[in-house]
């Protein structure tokens, strides 16, 4: 979560975040961070306006990408769950955001005991995006032009 949150940039009044003005401010982000690969894997979504943590997930034994995948598809289900259907949601993730318009994450990730947990929630999850036609934009946010995404876990 940001530290660093001081008064709204003065170019902004839609948020607390010093965000680019092509970044709309109704918005998530979302990110994964993973020790290793596979490793213990977590990730998270932050409110673009506020800069507060929305949701937090794991650790747990995992991929970046299989992380990456599961913060859009739970930012997804929250919005659905709360009636916000038109929240964008943004990501750092070209291959988690192709995953999720595909509605399949293609993990290589061997299935063991240590790992069959996640890949019970992955399931649960391709099965939400095939039940579910959800409207949020998902946009990838461009890390060269915008600076690191603000749910960044600040670990490279």
């Amino acid at each position: 979560m940001p530290n660093d949150i001081q008064n709204p940039p003065d170019y902004r009044h839609d948020t607390v975040l010093p965000l680019p003005l092509e970044v709309k401010a109704d918005a998530w982000a979302v990110d994964a961070a993973c020790s290793g690969n596979p490793g213990p894997m977590e990730y998270q979504a932050i409110d673009l306006q506020t800069g507060a943590q929305v949701f937090h997930f794991g650790p747990v034994k995992g991929t970046n990408n299989i992380g990456e995948f599961l913060a859009i598809v739970h930012a997804l289900a929250l919005c659905w769950q709360k009636g916000l259907h038109d929240k964008t949601i943004y990501s750092d993730s070209y291959n988690a955001i192709l995953w999720v318009s595909k509605r399949q994450c293609k993990t290589k990730l061997e299935r063991t005991p240590q790992t069959e947990q996640l890949y019970q929630i992955i399931q649960r999850a391709e099965n939400w995006l095939r039940t579910h036609d959800y409207r949020n934009p998902i946009i990838k946010w461009e890390t060269q032009k915008w600076g690191e995404v603000p749910a960044d876990f600040g670990r490279k």
